[in-house]
């Protein structure tokens, strides 16, 4: 496999931001994991200033996977072994809320879990059972970064984040397909306090972009410290008292969500550079799993082990 060098941070692109300009090229590598290959081969840039970055289209080159089709395991442990670790995952969503408009972003600091496991969402199998502590399901570390960067959004396009908040959670619903919900379901998530939605109404099956979870809980398995940015494009379907939605306007806020993301991209780069030049970035999270083994030693399934050593060789070489 080509590896320039250890590659620190891992950028997902979601529904519409399928590649990376404003980066220099360097390579293309397709590492095949013990989960398989990941849903497109990884994109290895530099930003301006030079540092690296690895760029994964989640949905893959052409929008070929559904949510619940993506390889999501094989996409984070195949950053992982590149050395990534951070992720800033791009997703668009719904809004469930009036103030939250179509083309402005968010820097959601929770999730509710409303899919029904259908997608496999942990590395641990039977045989090497292992618990992740997930209380804080984004980075608060990273969160902060994004904040500093949203200078960069152009059109209006506003960032949510707790701090716009007034201090209150940020809630990512995040829920099953392929259906999407019923006004009754989009009132109840509105009555959790939920901010935007993954997997929101549409009329085209390309708008399902369902993937906070198990994105999320890979990452956090794997050591990998992760923050998602949700790109707004229309409202839920709670409301129904504007202008009916077409395709077209759709389309639109799809395009020009891509291009904000892009400068976004640029920025929060800019932003982590020295916390990547220093050996610092995500680095908080790393041996947090070593002791979160459950299963007892003798009985750990020698073919699980072989899997988790690929990502984290130092959880069952030592423990």
């Amino acid at each position: 496999m080509f590896r320039l060098e250890p590659v620190r941070l891992g950028v997902i692109g979601g529904t519409g931001f399928y590649s990376i300009k404003d980066f220099q090229y360097v390579a293309e590598v397709n590492p095949l994991t013990p989960w398989g290959y990941p849903s497109s081969p990884i994109t290895i840039a530099r930003s301006p200033k030079g540092t690296p970055i690895a760029f994964l289209a989640r949905h893959g080159g052409g929008h070929v996977f559904s949510p619940s089709e993506v390889p999501s395991r094989a996409n984070i442990a195949a950053l992982k072994h590149l050395g990534v670790n951070a992720i800033v995952a791009f997703s668009a969503v719904g809004s469930l809320q009036d103030h939250i408009r179509p083309r402005d972003f968010l820097v959601p600091n929770q999730i509710v879990d409303r899919t029904r496991g259908i997608r496999p969402g942990t590395f641990f199998e039977k045989g090497l059972v292992g618990h992740a502590m997930f209380a804080e399901p984004f980075d608060v570390n990273m969160e902060k970064i994004v904040w500093k960067a949203a200078k960069s959004l152009e059109g209006g396009s506003k960032l949510h984040t707790v701090e716009t908040n007034g201090g209150k959670d940020v809630t990512l619903i995040c829920m099953e397909g392929p259906c999407f919900s019923t006004r009754a379901e989009s009132h109840l998530y509105r009555s959790f306090g939920g901010s935007v939605i993954n997997m929101y109404p549409a009329w085209w099956n390309r708008i399902d972009d369902r993937s906070a979870l198990p994105e999320a809980k890979l990452a956090r398995e794997a050591e990998i410290a992760y923050q998602m940015i949700c790109m707004i494009t229309d409202y839920d379907c709670w409301k129904n008292d504007g202008e009916p939605v077409t395709v077209e306007i759709v389309n639109g806020h799809l395009h020009a969500n891509a291009d904000n993301a892009s400068r976004f991209l640029v920025s929060i780069v800019a932003s982590l550079e020295d916390d990547i030049e220093a050996g610092k970035l995500g680095t908080w999270l790393h041996g947090s799993m070593k002791y979160s083994m459950a299963t007892a030693k003798d009985k750990w399934d020698p073919e699980v082990v072989k899997k988790i050593a690929y990502i984290l060789p130092h959880v069952v070489s030592d423990s």
